[in-house]
């Protein structure tokens, strides 16, 4: 991370987790929802993923049908062969990858799959939209390993006087 105001972001995102649980409780969603996309792009100036990669490295993205279709094809595999090699069913019913870190981060941070990565990957950390709002376990949890996410929240937690 390249910010000072990412500066010991993780413990800070303990410390103000009922805040973060606060605001999206009451949040006014008509009105802080336009504000995503600005506050999303900002969090990515100062927030590096690939200096990051925590989510690679702690959590899978589910992978959709249309997911593993795009990416067997891109790794010249058959569907069933992708599935049984880095695939596993998750508690929810949902393809995820067998192991972490993902199997596809290399050493670089860099994505194997990048172009051809799944709809969770691409739209990661949901920033920009109303999961935000809509998935509070899930944000929550998302601010606890990601710093563009406690970047959005900690903005919205200002503006609000929360």
């Amino acid at each position: 991370m390249h910010s000072e105001s990412l500066l010991h972001w993780e413990q800070k995102s303990v410390d103000h987790a009922k805040a973060y649980k606060k605001l999206l409780a009451k949040a006014d969603r008509r009105k802080l929802l336009p504000r995503l996309p600005e506050l999303h792009e900002e969090a990515f100036q100062h927030a590096d993923c690939l200096s990051c990669a925590n989510c690679c490295r702690n959590y899978s993205p589910r992978f959709k049908t249309p997911d593993i279709k795009r990416i067997s094809c891109a790794l010249r595999m058959r569907e069933g062969v992708f599935i049984e090699t880095y695939l596993r069913i998750d508690e929810d019913g949902d393809y995820v990858v067998k192991s972490t870190p993902c199997p596809f981060l290399g050493s670089d941070n860099h994505c194997a799959i990048y172009e051809d990565r799944p709809s969770d990957c691409r739209r990661f950390p949901y920033t920009d939209e109303d999961v935000l709002f809509k998935r509070t376990a899930i944000t929550l949890k998302n601010a606890s390993f990601c710093p563009a996410v406690y970047w959005v929240l900690e903005r919205l937690c200002a503006s609000e006087g929360i």
